[in-house]
């Protein structure tokens, strides 16, 4: 069974705003599921849901079996959560901070585990120091920290790199795959598409209130991926040649880069014939490369071509 199980979830706010369109989701244990979307597209609402933050309208939402309506405390208890707000007591310690967060579940105080929470963060060195005297990233790790102060088998990131700088950025990269190898599922929100693609094993993409897919990364991208030649030319073109018109070429660079899309797995690409009739059409080539298309790439076509069905 999924660690996380969500079957037909729906959220409508009062208004008549509909937040969750029937969500169905499934997220295996000791996985990271990167969950992209633009703003306002249910990631929030979504993990407000499934942490018990928000009641849904209708469907079912189980985290380790557990009901997370009929069976609330035990189905929290296995979830830590780090919102995108910074709200932490400015004024208090980060040792205590932690401290005060695993009480809240009613863990018996264990400073040996806390120690070692604050380790992994770089914040040992921190945890005399007022939350107020520390920069933002740091502020996030303590978030991360109180997260998993509890012990969790689930953690939620809603957009935990925020305002961190790439250095930082990279670092909590690194913690969130130490976590995952602790066993630790992780769902993340993240407007960094780059993120999604460094760290995540499967891309889920939301946009209205509904999943237009779940799907393995590496997969996602082979399947879903194009590939584009660049064809570097000795002289700049103000128009590809009337010669080449079959080839669908795009021009850039000013002019100086002809650039040729196409399907990596395809039985024929059209290169060999497109490389053919360059020196027919008068051009002289200087360089070529091939570039493989982004998740952002990906990413932009999905919810583009959602809105233009919709419209």
């Amino acid at each position: 069974m999924a660690m996380v199980n969500i079957r037909e979830l729906r959220k409508v706010y009062e208004g008549g705003f509909e937040a969750l369109k029937g969500v169905s989701l499934d997220i295996e244990e000791g996985e990271i599921l990167a969950l992209l979307g633009p703003n306002g597209a249910g990631k929030t609402t979504l993990i407000s849901a499934v942490c018990g933050i928000t009641l849904p309208t209708d469907g079912t939402i189980t985290v380790g079996g557990n009901d997370v309506v009929k069976n609330f405390r035990e189905a929290r208890n296995l979830i830590g959560l780090v919102p995108q707000e910074i709200n932490l007591e400015p004024f208090e310690k980060v040792l205590n901070s932690v401290r005060f967060s695993r009480g809240l579940f009613g863990k018996p105080r264990d400073d040996a585990f806390v120690e070692q929470v604050l380790r992994k963060l770089s914040l040992w060195d921190k945890r005399d120091a007022k939350v107020m005297e520390l920069s933002g990233g740091m502020k996030r790790r303590v978030l991360i920290a109180k997260a998993l102060s509890h012990e969790p088998r689930v953690l939620f990131l809603d957009e935990p790199t925020a305002g961190v700088d790439v250095e930082l950025r990279r670092d909590m990269w690194e913690t969130v795959q130490e976590l995952k190898r602790d066993g630790v599922t992780i769902i993340l929100t993240t407007h960094y598409i780059e993120e999604a693609e460094a760290i995540a094993d499967r891309i889920g993409v939301i946009n209205g209130g509904e999943i237009l897919l779940v799907e393995e990364k590496e997969a996602l991208l082979a399947r879903m991926g194009q590939k584009e030649l660049r064809v570097e030319i000795t002289e700049a073109l103000d128009a590809v040649p009337e010669a080449l018109a079959q080839y669908d070429l795009k021009l850039a660079d000013e002019g100086r880069t002809l650039i040729y899309t196409f399907d990596a797995k395809a039985d024929r690409t059209g290169i060999g014939r497109l490389m053919a009739a360059l020196p027919d059409a008068g051009l002289k080539v200087c360089d070529v490369n091939t570039v493989q298309s982004s998740l952002e790439d990906i990413f932009v076509g999905l919810v583009h071509g959602q809105e233009e069905g919709v419209a």
